[in-house]
């Protein structure tokens, strides 16, 4: 397992990183933290119950500070019960990947950290982190932001080579990826008490059970509890697994029209329509609003070897879409009236990789959520897509013989 190294030198001067370590779970004293704003600076005043391990940096485009914790119990707070500054226009708080939270301020202007210091009291062991930012120009703002390069960070935290298994009767197993959309920080729709982030994480190991009963299969998911994982590495983590496949879970809600029924999206430059393309942005969105640094990142459709790998794969992306699609429906459960449809979401940008995105339904459809909610209903769903894979998997198979041939 890569694990990630944190010893680091605390930074108190004009810096774009600094981290420093203790151990242990920490609890946030909502009442005796704040953001306020002192004279021409920023000062974020986070007390905590003991010292944890911590880094800090700031992000660009768009300007936020970001806090990372090993870990704390944000409890039932609201973020903005923190934020008494002028200068600050939001604050987010979550889990961010395993073991360790997350904490986002997005800022109004280029402020960068003056001073980062975390304080312990030598009597009870609490701790105060003091992060003073000072206004500065855009110019050195960006200069001085950018994710820490911290080894292992934003590699699958557990990931590893895999090994081709195979079953009882010798035959190889078809090692599939699922992909529950959001978690940690970023909670996904929410609607009437239901969080898609939990939904999805519910329903992907509800799947997993069904795929590992029907035999054949194996299964790896991307997270495996409330833990925030960037669209990269949800990507990575299928290459690491040397998955067969990946199918990512949502079930998001729109604000604008109507959308009911199971959908399947594949990768496309272009969206099949306007609906997909907004429904593409917001969910690649969250990387950013989760505070990941996505400067200086190219564009993977562009690079002409992976356009030639996709040839191949997209057509065996759609064959999964419509496969995925007719075994929902076989089970008399509800599909989109365009069931299919395309949009460049970043988790399907796998050259190699099979992938198709599936809508399970929408929050904001007061049938869908019914359905979302009801054990029978995702027990009879998970049934449709483990027998489309199946099916898929045969055909896939035997293309595949014939372009040997």
């Amino acid at each position: 397992m890569i694990r990630i190294c944190l010893a680091f030198m605390a930074c108190v001067c004009c810096c774009a990183v600094v981290a420093q370590e203790y151990s242990g779970l920490a609890r946030l004293d909502v009442a005796a933290s704040k953001i306020s704003d002192r004279g021409r600076t920023v000062v974020l005043d986070l007390k905590l119950s003991q010292g944890v391990p911590y880094r800090a940096f700031t992000l660009d485009a768009p300007r936020r500070l970001v806090l990372d914790f090993r870990e704390v119990d944000w409890g039932d707070m609201a973020p903005r019960e923190l934020d008494r500054s002028d200068r600050i226009s939001n604050v987010r708080v979550g889990g961010f990947r395993p073991g360790w939270s997350r904490m986002v301020v997005d800022l109004d202007g280029p402020y960068l950290m003056q001073t980062t210091a975390m304080h312990i009291d030598d009597t009870n062991g609490s701790a105060t982190l003091e992060v003073v930012l000072r206004q500065g120009e855009a110019e050195e703002f960006a200069a001085h932001s950018g994710a820490p390069a911290m080894p292992g960070w934003e590699l699958p935290e557990g990931a590893s080579a895999a090994k081709v298994k195979t079953g009882r009767s010798g035959e190889r197993l078809i090692r599939v990826v699922l992909d529950p959309g959001h978690g940690g920080i970023d909670p996904g729709a929410e609607k009437e008490g239901a969080v898609e982030k939990e939904l999805m994480l519910s329903f992907a190991r509800e799947l997993k059970e069904t795929l590992i009963r029907a035999g054949g299969f194996e299964v790896v998911l991307t997270r495996e509890d409330d833990s925030f994982v960037s669209l990269d590495r949800r990507v990575a983590i299928a290459h690491q697994v040397e998955g067969d496949l990946l199918i990512s879970l949502h079930a998001d809600a729109v604000t604008e029209g109507q959308a009911t029924g199971v959908t399947a999206y594949v990768l496309s430059e272009s969206a099949s329509d306007k609906a997909s393309a907004a429904l593409a942005e917001r969910h690649d969105r969250s990387d950013i609003l989760a505070g990941i640094d996505l400067s200086g990142t190219d564009d993977v459709v562009a690079d002409v070897l992976i356009d030639l790998a996709r040839q191949e794969t997209m057509p065996r992306a759609m064959l999964l879409s419509e496969a995925l699609i007719l075994g929902i429906g076989e089970y008399g459960l509800p599909v989109n009236s365009r069931p299919i449809r395309a949009a460049g979401f970043s988790v399907l940008k796998s050259p190699d990789i099979p992938s198709v995105l599936l809508e399970l339904g929408f929050l904001s459809s007061p049938r869908d959520l019914e359905n979302l909610t009801d054990a029978k209903w995702r027990g009879d769903l998970a049934q449709g897509i483990a027998d489309a894979i199946k099916a898929w998997s045969i055909a896939d198979a035997a293309a595949a013989e014939l372009v040997r041939q």
